[in-house]
């Protein structure tokens, strides 16, 4: 639960990233306020009320109320780690330094937006100024290598931060669900993403997420 004197909402658009910050409030069974907001329908983009809520105008963003003053917070990284050190700061969703999981699950929890959505923007970037919307062979060979670790990590461990689910897993599992379910994208031949993405949807905490997060909507596990 979230702290006593603390109230935490958190903003999210529609079919965007902040559903991680769902997930996680989910797996933490802390007491939040969501809210909701849907794209607008003429560029799909945020509404202007969601824009207003943080200088980057993006999703997502958080509130967090207390004592000392209300926060406004932007970024999936920023929110998960204030969220883990305000409300949660004994949850094994972070494994520490003595933990044999350490490193992976570093490595995954940075690369998920720093790398591996990073290169999926680009594709979408370049693939809408390309004439015919062709891929760039850059882009595509970096998109290819990045589905590649994806599949070879998940048969190496049963999640991306290592033996147990971690804010790693927080962090992969738009690109690899929601994201997907919009770019239309197959994971035919990815056995080792089919199976672990199963045991995500089995997860009592990400069907209630998905639930609040996107209802209506069933969750892109296949």
């Amino acid at each position: 639960m979230t702290s006593a004197d603390s109230t935490l909402t958190v903003h999210h658009l529609r079919l965007s990233q902040s559903e991680r910050i769902v997930w996680l409030c989910e797996e933490l069974r802390l007491n939040y306020e969501l809210k909701l907001y849907s794209r607008r329908t003429d560029n799909n983009l945020a509404p202007d009320e969601y824009k207003a809520l943080h200088p980057m105008g993006i999703a997502p963003v958080i509130e967090d109320e207390g004592p000392d003053g209300k926060v406004v917070l932007g970024e999936s990284g920023a929110i998960i780690d204030w969220i883990v050190a305000k409300h949660a700061p004994e949850t094994e969703l972070v494994p520490g330094p003595g933990h044999p999981d350490y490193a992976d699950h570093l490595f995954f929890y940075h690369w998920a937006n720093a790398t591996f959505m990073t290169n999926g923007m680009m594709a979408l970037v370049a693939m809408r100024m390309v004439e015919g919307g062709s891929m760039p062979p850059f882009v595509a060979d970096r998109m290819a290598k990045s589905w590649a670790i994806v599949e070879r990590r998940l048969g190496e461990s049963e999640y991306f931060g290592g033996s147990q689910l971690t804010t790693a897993d927080i962090m992969m599992g738009f690109q690899l669900t929601t994201s997907r379910a919009m770019s239309g994208m197959s994971i035919d031949g990815m056995p080792n993403l089919k199976s672990y993405l199963k045991r995500i949807g089995d997860r009592p905490a990400y069907q209630r997420a998905m639930a609040k997060a996107e209802p209506g909507m069933p969750p892109k596990l296949d």
